[in-house]
Order: C-alpha cells, then structure tokens, then sequence
C-alpha cells in the first residue's frame, strides 16, 4: 500500500540523499509527443525544503526534460533504493529552469559542489510524494560514478561549450523550445 506524505520528512530526506541515481520522467501536452525517462547520477540533487527540490541538469544527449518543463511544467522524479530496505518514493511536481546563462546562475550552481558547469538548475514545486514498496527492485552495488559526463562537459572553453549547448539542444525531439538565448532577462 502506498503513503502519501504532504511533504518530505526527515526519514524520507534521509532516504533520498542516501541514493546514487535518481529517475526523471515527463512528456509534452501532445498525445504525439514522447514520453521522456532520464537516469540522473552523480551528487546533483538537492532538497531545498520539505516541498521543493532541485537537480543540476548536466547536459546530455536530448533536451526532452527542459523542453517538457518549459511547455507545461509537469515531472516526476523517482528513487528506488538499489540497497537496504526495499522502497520507492515518487515526487510529483511542477519544474521551472534556471538555464547557465540567468544571472543567478552561478550562486545556484554554488549549491552543488564539485561541478563548475551544468546546462541548467531544475527546481520542482512538489505537488504529491508517495512511496511504495519496490519489492520488485533488484539489488545492486554502487561501484562509483562514471566520469565521461563531468569531463565532457569540461573540456571545452566556456564560450565554445555554450555556443555548442545552444545548437545542440534548441529543441526537442518533438520539435519544443529547449534552451533559448538569453534566458536571463
């Protein structure tokens, strides 16, 4: 049976900060359109309080997740405990962006030590939180993060690297706005 919780407790942060990857998933309003699932690793998510997160969005492939949030906001993130006591905890909620190039940009990216680049800061107003069992969760060892990712994106001088995340993520595989110039007003 699952719980719904009103906001995120101390038992369930301790959970979620206890976790090595995390689940995000969203879809844009058509019914065309591709449901997106992202897996998130590394030490990127951030609890700001009991009803809002946050997570670096590092850059990738796609720009499904930007592009879902910025058409119409909805997204959930989900944790699955890979070890320990089995469990599930969704949080259902509305995503802004805060893209790399806003002027608070940089205080926020501050929040995440380790990195000194990242495409965006998502925020999510959680909406709903609710666990459940994750019986069917297998177990799995946690040998340490891949680094391809964070050297990826810091190989690059800061001009080119986001001149190339201006071309290569304009838009979804959908066709929707993902980033935008000058998203800093």
């Amino acid at each position: 049976m699952s719980t719904v919780y009103q906001e995120l407790d101390e038992k369930l942060i301790d959970f979620i900060r206890k976790q090595k990857m995390f689940f995000v998933a969203s879809a844009p309003l058509s019914a065309d359109g591709h449901v997106n699932v992202s897996p998130k690793g590394y030490d990127c998510f951030r609890i700001v309080n009991p009803r809002q997160v946050a997570y670096l969005d590092l850059g990738g492939s796609g720009i499904e997740t930007v592009a879902h949030a910025r058409e119409n906001g909805r997204i959930t993130i989900m944790f699955c405990a890979l070890e320990g006591p089995a469990l599930i905890l969704r949080l259902y909620g509305r995503a802004t962006i805060m893209q790399f190039d806003h002027p608070s940009f940089p205080q926020e990216l501050a929040k995440f030590p380790g990195f000194t680049r990242a495409r965006n800061v998502v925020f999510i107003d959680i909406e709903r939180i609710a666990d459940s069992c994750g019986w069917g969760v297998p177990f799995y060892e946690f040998k340490g993060p891949r680094e391809q990712l964070q050297r990826a994106i810091e190989h690059r001088a800061q001009d080119e690297w986001e001149q190339r995340r201006f071309e290569s993520n304009a838009r979804s595989i959908d066709g929707l706005a993902g980033l935008v110039r000058d998203s800093g007003g």
